[in-house]
């Protein structure tokens, strides 16, 4: 096994009670350390009780990238494998030796399995590759919020290894405000007019404000920027089109967005079972089936973070066995309700459906 050092570096504010599952999970790091940004619980406490290497300093205006370089800056200049994982983050097991035997001299970062949402049952409902293991040179973030680790060496050498030995388990605190990512979305927007993720992604967290017609206009606005050419993300804008459209009950816009997110990516299911979630408001469950058959006949296996969700869980089969129900279809129906209970065994709703099926069954035999 190659002799590298290997360095963990992470930010932090209140993650006290994330504290030793994250450190067990990386503890086998040559170094440790970790820049906090103001915590007023004990994580500081914790983590100097574990001997990670912790430096102090409130950064003010708040940017990620300032504080990601900041905490990469604690990082010694000798380090070989630079790992970025965040307090709320785990790695899975022996992945400094797995990471050792897969780098190479002249390896500069590792793309690796990241599980950004897990069912109750640790089972990932999302999953796609992240990119935050690097050299220790040549490497900064950019962008105050969703910020991205961006190669600096002009000779645009930078060399990719990609791995699914390695995976970081992400187990968010949904008790977190969000409520600087809209402000600093629109700072990186201001920065960099032309940079086609953050305008999707502001457009998405207007969505999420419920600012609907800044949504709207946003997302078409990313749809018309010239590097907005990737086709999973452009299908997700056109989805959060139609799903704000949905919401102000502008059914026939909606439908129309959606059906162009299904053309724009046909290989991903998010866009049929989206289109589906539109026609089962509407009652509509013709169309329910239809397009949750053809999202049932696509591999979720596309590895990317547009992925939503309802891809994954039992989202379709839920929609498959209440259209049928409606449909008159009682067995189908009843086989798809048994699909969506194997993955969530513990609904009561799909528990009380599945009785008012075998009902209907038994009365009509």
């Amino acid at each position: 096994m190659n002799d590298y050092k290997v360095c963990v570096y992470a930010i932090s504010k209140n993650e006290e009670k994330f504290v030793d599952r994250w450190y067990n999970s990386v503890k086998e790091a040559d170094k440790i350390f970790v820049l906090d940004t103001g915590s007023s619980d004990k994580t500081v406490e914790k983590l100097l009780e574990k001997g990670v290497i912790v430096k102090q300093e409130i950064i003010t205006p708040w940017r990620f990238d300032v504080a990601r370089n900041k905490s990469l800056d604690m990082v010694d200049l000798d380090c070989d494998i630079c790992v970025c994982i965040d307090l709320d983050e785990v790695m899975e097991k022996d992945f400094i030796k797995k990471l050792k035997k897969i780098w190479q001299k002249d390896t500069t970062r590792l793309r690796y399995n990241y599980n950004w949402c897990l069912d109750k049952n640790n089972k990932p409902l999302v999953n796609f590759y992240i990119e935050k293991i690097h050299s220790r040179q040549n490497y900064k973030w950019i962008h105050p919020v969703h910020e991205v680790l961006t190669y600096t060496n002009s000779d645009n050498n930078e060399k990719f290894i990609t791995t699914d030995e390695i995976t970081v388990n992400h187990y968010p605190d949904n008790t977190k405000s969000r409520s600087s990512y809209l402000s600093l979305l629109k700072l990186s927007v201001k920065e960099d007019p032309e940079d086609d993720r953050n305008m999707h992604y502001l457009g998405r967290e207007y969505m999420y404000y419920g600012k609907y017609q800044k949504a709207i206009d946003t997302l078409i606005k990313h749809l018309s920027l010239k590097r907005a050419t990737w086709k999973d993300e452009r299908c997700a804008s056109m989805r959060f089109i139609g799903r704000c459209y949905k919401n102000i009950k502008r059914y026939k816009e909606a439908e129309m967005w959606y059906k162009e997110a299904v053309k724009e990516a046909p290989y991903l299911r998010d866009p049929y079972v989206e289109i589906a979630l539109l026609y089962y408001e509407l009652q509509d469950f013709n169309n329910v089936y239809k397009y949750c058959i053809e999202a049932k006949k696509i591999p979720n296996n596309t590895k990317t973070y547009i992925n939503e969700v309802f891809t994954s869980d039992e989202t379709i089969y839920d929609l498959l066995s209440v259209s049928c129900y409606y449909l008159n279809n009682y067995d189908e129906s009843l086989t798809y309700v048994n699909e969506a209970l194997k993955i969530n065994p513990n609904d009561e709703r799909l528990k009380k459906n599945k009785i008012l099926i075998e009902e209907k069954i038994n009365t009509t035999i």
